[in-house]
């Protein structure tokens, strides 16, 4: 009999996986069943295999458990069925296609309103983000409102709402459908993004509220708006672990960092590397405008990565280093959970956000140092045995305790029905 829970990865689901495909059954130890695993060898020349995972659960149970930070247990039950038109970028790559791909996992009826794709070109885009007012984003909200009548849905999903007027929405919540604000950057934090403009205009509209940070919970309570604390998510179909094969003789990067150049991150692994001799290896956008050219040649293997060579490149990396944004007021960072996802070690810093959603020394090892994260780097660099053991630790916490887009985005559907 299936239950009415939300899963890991649904029934039915069909996932693209890349070639290294491993099914462990993180869920077995505490207490569901095991999975069971079909791969269609149809697809066995491509580079991408289908696997259908099916899962059976009791039906008094929900197949996911979620464990909030301060370690109360409660169901997620699946949310209802809806019609979605969901306002974001859908390209691949994008954390907005993957949330859509999650919705419809939840089986949601979901239309998308690309809201990349309404600019002419690269500069109008820049004007938009910088400017949304007037003409600029005049012909944005026209089709919006015909992209409504359209789809008629139930839940209108603005993913980061910098575009849209208070007209707009208004007409949206006249028609009766539910308005969700879906943010994941930090409008009201101390990094001036230049783009709130139109924000601050019209969030307090939204019916529903989706806050990753306890200072925007703050704020939230404060000014009487409706909020779900929700959290970074990772997704199930893109970070997995790698096959049983895989070895630290696979892991030919040392101690890495795959993001961009925020804040202090560039001093701070430039010490790290300098001044302590720690090898640093790092991946992502824009390095090049923070370090010489000589740094860059010694210490920069990629440039931006995105799906498999993300995933690939954190299962190669013996140390993956965490942070979060002070100017964000990040609570944990978005990488570290996918970090923990994939099953790889993780290094981060210190925060109260990753100590309520890691046990510190058997889910995650965190600093608050350079000193310390060197010392710490050097301690587990020879020791791959402990960090399997706490890789595969925080692979088994993430799906424990539902930090999975589809666990998520349940917890948001059902709110609008009250259900907290």
């Amino acid at each position: 009999m299936q239950s009415q829970g939300i899963r890991p990865y649904p029934c039915g689901t069909v996932l693209r996986i890349a070639k290294h495909v491993q099914v462990v059954n993180t869920l077995a130890p505490f207490g569901y069943p095991r999975t069971n695993v079909i791969l269609n060898t149809s697809f066995a020349r491509s580079r991408l295999f289908t696997l259908l995972i099916i899962r059976s659960y009791p039906p008094s149970m929900s197949a996911v458990s979620h464990l909030s930070p301060i370690g109360i247990s409660q169901p997620v039950p699946s949310p209802r069925k809806r019609r979605i038109l969901y306002l974001g970028n859908p390209q691949p790559g994008q954390t907005s296609y993957y949330r859509i791909a999650s919705l419809r996992r939840l089986d949601q009826e979901v239309t998308v309103f690309d809201t990349a794709q309404t600019a002419r070109s690269a500069w109008m885009k820049r004007l938009q983000r910088r400017f949304p007012v007037g003409p600029l984003v005049a012909k944005m909200n026209q089709e919006l409102l015909a992209a409504l009548k359209a789809s008629r849905p139930d839940v209108v999903f603005f993913d980061k709402p910098i575009h849209h007027t208070a007209d707009v929405i208004e007409e949206i919540r006249q028609t009766g459908a539910h308005t969700v604000n879906y943010n994941q950057d930090a409008p009201f934090g101390p990094r001036k993004d230049g783009c709130w403009h139109q924000y601050y205009k019209v969030f307090r509209l939204f019916d529903l509220h989706c806050l990753f940070r306890e200072a925007d919970v703050v704020r939230y309570r404060q000014w009487g708006l409706n909020y779900i604390k929700t959290m970074f998510s990772f997704e199930p179909a893109v970070q997995f672990l790698p096959s049983k094969e895989w070895s630290d003789s696979d892991r030919t990067r040392q101690v890495s960092y795959i993001g961009s150049p925020l804040e202090e991150r560039p001093q701070f692994l430039t010490e790290l590397a300098e001044k302590r001799g720690i090898p640093i290896a790092i991946a992502g956008p824009r390095w090049n405008k923070f370090l010489s050219p000589e740094r860059y040649a010694r210490y920069v293997s990629h440039g931006f990565l995105a799906e498999d060579q993300y995933r690939e490149n954190i299962w190669r990396s013996k140390i993956n280093l965490g942070f979060i944004s002070h100017l964000n007021e990040d609570d944990i960072g978005h990488k570290c959970v996918e970090i923990a996802a994939c099953g790889q070690f993780l290094l981060a810093v210190r925060s109260a956000g990753h100590r309520e959603h890691f046990q510190e020394d058997r889910e995650a090892v965190f600093f608050s140092s350079v000193d310390e994260c060197a010392d710490k780097a050097r301690f587990y660099l020879d020791r791959p045995d402990l960090r399997e053991a706490i890789g595969r630790q925080a692979r088994e916490r993430v799906v424990r305790s539902g930090y999975d887009n589809d666990t998520q985005l349940a917890r948001i559907l059902n709110k609008l029905d009250g259900k907290d």
